[in-house]
C-alpha cells in the first residue's frame, strides 16, 4: 500500500511539475539566436481570415537586425498589433522558422555591440 501511495505522489509531482514548465517556459525561445532591433516606420497591414471565416489583421516588419557581436541580418516578422515606434526588440530567431517570438526591451539592456550599430 505504502508503494501504491508513493507511486501516486509520484505521479502527481510530475505532472504539476509539467504544468509549470508548460506555463512558464515559452517554447519559441528555446534553441534560438537573438537579435536585437529598432521599430522604424510602421509595419505593413496585412488583412487575412482565419479557418472559421473571421477576419483578422497582422503588421509585417522587414528590419535590420543585430546579433551580440555586431552582426547584421535583415529580419522579417509579424505582430499582432502596430507595434510602438522607436521600440527596441529582443528577436528570437530560429534557422528553419525564422522570427518565433519577440519582446520590447529597454535601450539599456541591448548588449553593447548591437547598441551601438542601432544608435547610428
Amino acid at each position: 500500500m505504502k508503494k501504491f501511495i508513493g507511486l501516486i505522489a509520484a505521479i502527481a509531482v510530475i505532472l504539476v511539475g509539467g504544468l509549470v514548465i508548460l506555463q512558464n517556459v515559452n517554447f519559441n525561445r528555446l534553441g534560438a539566436e537573438q537579435y536585437y532591433t529598432q521599430i522604424i516606420g510602421q509595419g505593413k497591414m496585412l488583412e487575412g481570415k482565419d479557418d472559421s471565416g473571421g477576419k483578422y489583421v497582422s503588421y509585417e516588419y522587414k528590419l535590420p537586425a543585430y546579433d551580440k557581436d555586431g552582426r547584421q541580418k535583415t529580419l522579417t516578422f509579424t505582430a499582432q498589433k502596430q507595434l510602438r515606434e522607436n521600440a527596441y526588440l529582443s528577436l528570437f530567431v530560429k534557422d528553419s522558422k525564422g522570427v518565433t517570438s519577440y519582446q520590447e526591451m529597454k535601450k539599456e539592456e541591448l548588449p553593447k555591440k548591437a547598441s551601438e550599430k542601432l544608435s547610428k
